[in-house]
C-alpha cells in the first residue's frame, strides 16, 4: 500500500448564479452552473506514525491553524474511525476568497486522497456527507472528482454541473472546452459573509420564485451568454477595484465577461484563442491572471 498521493484540486467558476432568501436552516438556496477551469492547487498526502493528527503545509499562501482540510480530516475519522495522522502539502496558486472554491477543492481531493490512501472504500453518498461537514461548495468538487476514473495526477477531466440547493444537488451536464477563460485577481478581498449580507440586501426588494434554465444558456454561442451573478452588482457597487477589473476585461474582447461566485476573481470567456492571449498581455500589466486556454 502507497505510504503517499498526490493530487490536483481544480478552481471552478460559476455561470450564472442565483441566490434565493435565507431558509430555516440559515442556508441559501443557490441555482447555478459550477464548471472547472485548467488553474489546479497541488495536494500532497502523506501517511506519519503520530495518530489523530493532521499537519498542513501550504506554500504559495499562509492557511489558519484551522482550515478546510482539517475540518475534512476530522469528519473524514468520525465517520470512518480511522484515527491515522497524515501530513498534507498543499502547493497553492488558486486564490483566497476569490469566489474559485480553493479551499473547497482541496478539501474535497484531500478526502478522496485519505479514501484511497487507507482503502475506506467510502462511495460518493459518504463522501458528500463528509462534504457536508466542510463546506457547501465541496459537494460540486466532490463529484467532479469521483468523475475521473482514476485520472488523478497529471490529467484533469474538465467537470460542469448544475448545482443547487446549499450546493448538494449537483446534476452533471456536458462540459464545454470550445473557449477560454481569462481570470482575473483584483487586489481586492471579499468575505462570503459581507458578500451574502450585501445580497440579502436585494433579494428583501423582489421576490424570486422561478428559476431560469442556465443549461438552455449554457449551449448558446457564448456571445449569446445572458447569465446573472446575483452577487455581482451589490459586490461592484461597494468594491470599486472589481469593477474596474471587470470593464477591463470586457474592454479586452471578452464575449462574455462577470465575476465568479461571491468575488473577488472576475472572468472573461473569449471564443477566440488569440483574443485570449491579446487581452492576457494588456491586462497583465495591471493585474495577477491566470489563462486557461480551451481546445
Amino acid at each position: 500500500m502507497s505510504d503517499s498521493i498526490t493530487v490536483l484540486a481544480p478552481a471552478k467558476i460559476n455561470l450564472g448564479l442565483e441566490v434565493f432568501p435565507k431558509r430555516a436552516d440559515g442556508y441559501h438556496e443557490l441555482h447555478s452552473i459550477f464548471t472547472t477551469v485548467g488553474l489546479f492547487d497541488e495536494i500532497c498526502v502523506s501517511k506519519i506514525d503520530k495518530k489523530n493528527t493532521c499537519i498542513v503545509e501550504s506554500f504559495g499562501m499562509e492557511l489558519p491553524k484551522q482550515n478546510t482540510i482539517t475540518a475534512a480530516y476530522k469528519a473524514f475519522c468520525v465517520l470512518t474511525g480511522i484515527d491515522s495522522g497524515v501530513h498534507v502539502s498543499i502547493k497553492k496558486r488558486i486564490p483566497a476568497g476569490g469566489g474559485l472554491g480553493g479551499g473547497s477543492s482541496d478539501a474535497s481531493s484531500f478526502i478522496q486522497s485519505v479514501n484511497n490512501l487507507f482503502k475506506a472504500g467510502l462511495g460518493i453518498d459518504s463522501l458528500s456527507a463528509i462534504a457536508g461537514k466542510v463546506g457547501s461548495d465541496v459537494f460540486f468538487f466532490t463529484y467532479a472528482l469521483s468523475a475521473q476514473d482514476g485520472k488523478r495526477f497529471g490529467k484533469f477531466e474538465p467537470f460542469a454541473a448544475v448545482v443547487e440547493g446549499r450546493g448538494e444537488k449537483v446534476r452533471q451536464i456536458q462540459h464545454r472546452s470550445d473557449f477560454s477563460v481569462l481570470l482575473v485577481f483584483p487586489n481586492v478581498s471579499v468575505s462570503t459573509k459581507d458578500a451574502y449580507a450585501l445580497v440579502d440586501e436585494t433579494l428583501s426588494l423582489e421576490c424570486k420564485q422561478s428559476k431560469i434554465s442556465l443549461e438552455e444558456i449554457y449551449n448558446l454561442s457564448v456571445k449569446n451568454w445572458n447569465f446573472k451573478n446575483d452577487f455581482t452588482v451589490p459586490v461592484l457597487k461597494k468594491y470599486a477595484g472589481i469593477a474596474e477589473a471587470l470593464d477591463r476585461l470586457k474592454s479586452c474582447g471578452a464575449d462574455f465577461a462577470d465575476m465568479s461566485g461571491s468575488g473577488s476573481t472576475v472572468f472573461g470567456i473569449f471564443e477566440k484563442k488569440e483574443t485570449a492571449l491579446k487581452a492576457k498581455v494588456l491586462l497583465e500589466k495591471e493585474f495577477n491572471l491566470a489563462l486557461c486556454l480551451g481546445d
